[in-house]
């Protein structure tokens, strides 16, 4: 009876978390099979599966609303999975491949994400959007879009109602950067290797930039993939810097052993076993589809939290910023391509 008794919080809060999750995950998986059937029409995934996890998420809650009952699992969804999901992030990111592109390439990528980053928060700064909201378009315009905002929130304490909103635009801007890029490749004097640099530093997801490059040529898409390998590997180093600054903020600072999440710590450990040669190929291919799902999930989860009419309060400043920001990233990576 004893042993039994200390097993009983945990099977409580499972079932207090099951209704959330299932929930979650019906959402889902409805935004997996739309993404599966846009794949089948158009030949390529050009919405991404996050995306319409976060729509049909937000739609669901702010047009029927959402019981009580479901809010422990969809908060659990929304932070824990995700952190863990994130740390599987780690053991797809392969550094040898990042290393082939060469020094050159690798400081001027590091050296513009960091730049875009200050530009991207100033811009929003000065449109009026609160530091949080500011943080997230930066992260997700400069390094990698959902995955970005999605690691920062919970360093910073992001609403909910600021993830959505920022992964809401920076995800609708990212797909009018997929369909533009290949016409401005048309129209300019890019080499098929410089059209690759800048699809890789500009578009957000991983399977955007096959999407902007495959029409191209194969060199496009292996220098692009590379180049955004390259912004991806930038989200420890900067999650750890904002965990850092808002650990810092204000009267009382956190200690030392504060400072660093465990998931930031579970994203370097993976990704450095993976390097070592310490997970095997199917452990590796594991982490990669563990990671998609719960991501994905947790998408589904955010939405289900979210208000659009909330969103709808700050969203034109949100857009105009994402849009500056990425016409600014835009132009530093032609200028960073030329002085190569």
């Amino acid at each position: 009876m004893e042993t039994f008794g200390v097993f009983m919080p945990i099977l409580r809060h499972s079932i207090e978390f099951c209704p959330g999750i299932i929930a979650a995950a019906l959402v889902a998986l409805t935004a997996h099979a739309i993404g599966k059937v846009e794949t089948l029409v158009l030949g390529y995934e050009l919405v991404d599966g996050l995306v319409f996890a976060i729509v049909l998420g937000t739609l669901i809650h702010t047009c029927a609303g959402l019981p009580s009952s479901l809010q422990p699992g969809i908060a659990f969804s929304g932070k824990t999975l995700l952190e863990i999901a994130i740390v599987l992030l780690g053991a797809t990111i392969d550094a040898r491949t990042i290393a082939n592109v060469g020094p050159v390439v690798i400081a001027a990528v590091i050296i513009l994400v960091c730049l875009s980053l200050l530009v991207s928060y100033g811009i929003c700064r000065l449109l009026g959007l609160s530091d949080r909201l500011s943080t997230l378009v930066a992260c997700g315009n400069s390094i990698c879009g959902n995955s970005a905002i999605i690691a920062a929130a919970p360093v910073i304490g992001a609403r909910s109602d600021d993830v959505a909103s920022s992964i809401a635009f920076t995800a609708a801007l990212g797909i009018v950067v997929v369909l533009v890029l290949p016409a401005l490749y048309s129209a300019s004097h890019f080499s098929e290797w410089q059209y690759g640099v800048l699809a890789g530093m500009t578009v957000y997801a991983v399977p955007q930039v096959v999407a902007a490059t495959a029409p191209v040529s194969a060199v496009s898409v292996q220098i692009g993939t590379v180049v955004k390998l390259i912004r991806v590997l930038m989200l420890g180093p900067v999650v750890l810097l904002l965990r850092c600054v808002s650990g810092t903020r204000g009267p009382n600072r956190l200690p030392v052993t504060h400072l660093l999440p465990w998931f930031i710590v579970g994203f370097f450990a993976a990704m450095a076993a993976r390097n070592f040669g310490i997970l095997p190929p199917r452990a590796i291919e594991f982490a990669n589809q563990s990671s998609a799902v719960l991501t994905i999930l947790s998408m589904a989860a955010l939405g289900l939290s979210v208000n659009m009419r909330t969103v709808f309060a700050s969203g034109g400043k949100v857009l105009l910023a994402g849009i500056l920001s990425i016409a600014a990233l835009a132009s530093m990576s032609v200028v960073g391509l030329m002085i190569l």
